[in-house]
């Protein structure tokens, strides 16, 4: 791919508190969509708090794009019920990525980012230094939705010979 930053790889966590979609509960999965990409979890049966632990990975080409996020109940016989959606951008994540730090402890916070109506944090995530990775940690609150918060893990990924940071 010309032009490759790198790749981002999101792990999806765990769903909180989602929406009620069938009788008593949902089948939910997520899909994560950055420009032209889009990934998507495994489904996990009648759960409104999946855990889901399945990693997708970006190619990053345009940090400026922002990564949305849709959660949806799997339906059978009738088209998938949206449950929410949610956005968050990278810059400040792909940011702290150029700094290229290294001999850092483990666990050390390098940059803080509050929630604000700007963004879809439902708390404060950190970008961390993290056994020689950049990591950061988010829950994110879901939109046009009655409930829920899905969470991320953020990890970056340098590949030999892209243009890299």
């Amino acid at each position: 791919m010309e032009n490759l930053l790198g790749l981002l790889r999101i792990h999806v966590t765990r769903g909180i508190d989602l929406a009620i979609r069938d009788i008593r509960s949902s089948d939910p999965y997520v899909v994560v969509k950055m420009g032209k990409q889009k990934l998507k979890t495994r489904v996990i049966k009648q759960n409104i708090n999946p855990e889901w632990n399945d990693d997708l990975t970006l190619s990053v080409v345009d940090p400026n794009l922002p990564v949305l996020i849709k959660v949806y109940d799997k339906d059978t016989f009738s088209l998938d019920d949206k449950m929410g959606d949610a956005e968050f951008d990278i810059r400040q994540f792909i940011e702290v990525v150029k700094m290229q730090l290294d001999n850092l402890p483990s666990g050390t916070i390098i940059r803080k980012i509050q929630p604000t109506r700007e963004n879809c944090l439902a708390e404060e995530s950190c970008i961390v230094w993290a056994n020689g990775k950049v990591i950061q940690n988010m829950f994110l609150r879901l939109r046009h939705v009655e409930s829920g918060e899905v969470e991320l893990q953020l990890e970056w990924i340098d590949i030999p010979g892209s243009w890299g940071m």
